[in-house]
This record gives structure tokens, sequence and C-alpha cells, in this order.
């Protein structure tokens, strides 16, 4: 079993200024966040511009999506963004894919793109990981045509893809290098991990798993877990993942035991939660 280390992700986008968003920013990277988390939707600004004012403000913090819809973009023009926001962050990009939501045909209708059959959107996943990796291939190789598709991190940024279903878990366990796991309750965590693990079969160790994490302690949770199709008050009382009830004491020993037993060792949390999480990240980050 490879060593895994806690690492955390703030899932957030700006919802007022670009000087509130910079700010949050640097007070992510201030509390030992890994990563800074956008996520991609037509009700938000753009991600790649907006994490790139973020690693600009930052110094060590990665950036990355949560997740970027691959159908909704040419596999070309998300290898074109990554390979530009990993040259201006110096190397501390993360690309995050996914089908898109259930809900994200309203986007690919304002983006003038076709929306796909569901596994029209999970191929278009698996292409996308080729597409930008072969052509951070091409232009390490030399081909002057692609010399500003030169991430500086090679041979490309890490990788993230994010899905419940067996037909993106199979495509993140062979291709991706970080897996975001959608599961609802331990039991389904078990057999899903069971399934990525069985699929990756060597590459499993250098795969990153990684949960959701949208409320923690026993407070109010965010309102819109409803749009997910989830009533907050069965949330708290099915013991879903990604809500972590007790204290800090009790929330760290959760995750230190699923990551013992799933070893998802990287945790996502919302920045609803931002405040209750900084004394667990505090103490669990890089351990």
């Amino acid at each position: 079993m490879a060593e895994r280390r806690f690492r955390f992700g703030l899932v957030a986008a700006p919802t007022a200024s670009a000087k509130e968003w910079t700010e949050l920013a640097r007070r992510a990277e201030g509390m030992g966040f890994s990563t800074l988390l956008m996520p991609d939707a037509r009700r938000l600004p753009s991600s790649f511009p907006a994490l790139t004012l973020a690693a600009a403000n930052t110094e060590t913090l990665r950036v990355g999506n949560f997740v970027l819809a691959a159908p909704l973009r040419s596999p070309q023009s998300i290898a074109w963004d990554t390979a530009t926001l990993d040259q201006f962050s110096h190397g501390r990009f993360e690309l995050g894919l996914g089908a898109g939501r259930p809900d994200a045909e309203g986007d690919a209708r304002i983006l003038g793109v076709p929306f796909g059959t569901p596994g029209e959107r999970v191929r278009r996943v698996a292409e996308t990981i080729e597409t930008v990796r072969g052509m951070f291939a091409d232009a390490a190789g030399g081909n002057e045509e692609l010399r500003a598709y030169r991430p500086v991190q090679r041979p490309a940024p890490p990788i993230m893809v994010a899905g419940s279903g067996n037909r993106l878990l199979s495509i993140a366990a062979r291709q991706a290098d970080i897996v975001a796991i959608g599961a609802g309750l331990e039991p389904n965590l078990r057999e899903k991990v069971g399934f990525i693990r069985e699929t990756a079969g060597d590459r499993f160790d250098d795969l990153e798993l990684s949960l959701n994490v949208f409320a923690i302690g026993d407070g109010e949770l965010p309102p819109w877990i409803r749009n997910f199709g989830l009533d907050p008050t069965l949330a708290v009382e099915n013991r879903l993942l990604s809500v972590l009830n007790g204290d800090t004491a009790t929330a760290i020993d959760v995750l230190k035991r699923r990551r013992d037993q799933f070893e998802t060792s990287y945790i996502t949390i919302n920045a609803f939660a931002l405040e209750v999480a900084a004394p667990i990240v505090e103490q669990l980050a890089g351990r």
C-alpha cells in the first residue's frame, strides 16, 4: 500500500469582486489548503481566468477545475488553456474533468455546442485526456506549431476525473492521476474503491483518491445541496460521506479511518465549511 498523506482542496467560486476572490485564495494558502478548486457552471465566471487570477496572487497554492465539463469544449481548447494556466502559475495547475452535471444541458445550449448522450459525454472525457497529453507530448518533441502547448509540469499537469458510475471511474482508474469519487454512503465507497483498484491494476498505488465534503459539524447545512437532489435533514440522518458530523476531533477520526480503509487522502471542502475546517486542515495536512 502506498503512503498517502492528507491534502485538502477548497472548493469555491468568485461571487463578488476580484479583490474578494484573491483574498480568499491567499487565505486558503495561509490555512494550509493545497488547492483552490472552482466549479464549472454557467452561473459562475469562467474558471480558467478566475484561477489564473488566484494563482497570480499566491505563491504555493495550487489551482484547479472542480470539474470542467469536457463535452462542452473541444479537447484542443482545453489543452491550450491548461498549458497557459500552468505556465502562468509556474506549474501549479491541476486539470479537473467530468462528463457534465445532469443539468449541464443548459450550459451546452448557451455555449452553442451539442450536449450528447450520456455515453458520448463519458467518451469525451477519455478523448480529452488523450488529446491533451498527446498535444503536450508533440509540443515537447519540438512541434513549433504547438509551442504554446508546453506546460511547466512535465509531461502534463495532474488530471483529476470525477465520477460515480463505473464508466467514468474506469476511465479515471486507467487514465487519471486523481479520482474524485462520487459515493453517497460508506458501503458505496467500499464498492467503488474496489472497482477502481481492480481496474487500475498496477497503477492503483500511484492514484490519489478524493472525497468531497460540503458540511462539517452539527450546524445548518448549505441550502444549495437541494440542487443535487439531497434533503439536508436526510443527509445528516443517513450519514452521507459529504457531511462530517460532530466536533473537530470526531471529524479527524473519521477522515483518518476512511483513509485507512479506503485510501482516500485528498479531501475537498466547500467554502461553506471553511471556518470549521480550519483546525482539521491544520492538524492533518501533509500527515
